[in-house]
């Protein structure tokens, strides 16, 4: 069942994009529209510099999102990242980073603080978004999407570094859990298919 953001309402939906940072008004306007997000490329986020985006700029495009943290076990997960991304963004791939503070604290850094460690512990490239929730009642519309609309790969992020491959039209066709490496040859398998089409 796809995500329907017409059913927040008023006060969650400005209770939640307050806590994520993203600009309420202009999703409340969908809201009251009555537009449904029936792909990821119909939500609306705030970058790592604080500048509103659609996601719609990726449509076409097969993406990994992918939540983050810097203090976690799995942070040098960064460098496989990037390595994917560099392999695959000129055939229509992206990776799509989305800081988290909800797993004990990893990333407590500032989103300026979160750019300037990713670029220079990593030059990471591919696009970074505002520190938010990626679970619980609060998570931001991009998990709520990610987790609730595909029913094989539905459920709240474990911990940092879940990643979930979204198609050329913005859904959900697979996951993998933090252990699953960027390098591993499932994930380049799967991308590769999808690039195929």
């Amino acid at each position: 069942m796809y995500l329907t953001l017409a059913k927040l309402r008023n006060s969650m939906l400005v209770a939640i994009f307050g806590i994520t940072g993203v600009a309420a008004t202009t999703l409340q306007a969908e809201v009251e529209a009555g537009m449904d997000i029936k792909s990821l490329y119909d939500i609306s986020v705030k970058s790592i510099d604080g500048e509103e985006q659609s996601l719609s700029l990726y449509r076409g495009k097969v993406a990994l999102v992918v939540n983050t943290a810097s203090k976690c076990g799995f942070t040098s997960q960064y460098d496989g990242l990037e390595a994917l991304y560099q392999s695959y963004k000129d055939r229509g791939f992206v990776v799509l980073g989305f800081p988290s503070n909800d797993f004990m604290g990893q990333e407590p850094g500032s989103d300026e603080e979160i750019k300037s460690f990713c670029k220079l512990k990593y030059d990471v490239t591919f696009p970074l978004f505002s520190k938010g929730k990626v679970k619980g009642d609060q998570k931001q519309p991009v998990f709520q999407f990610l987790t609730e609309s595909a029913k094989d790969h539905s459920g709240d992020p474990l911990w940092n570094f879940e990643k979930f491959l979204v198609n050329q039209e913005g859904q959900v066709v697979d996951r993998w859990r933090s252990i699953t490496g960027p390098s591993s040859s499932s994930i380049s398998n799967k991308i590769e298919e999808l690039l195929a089409k």
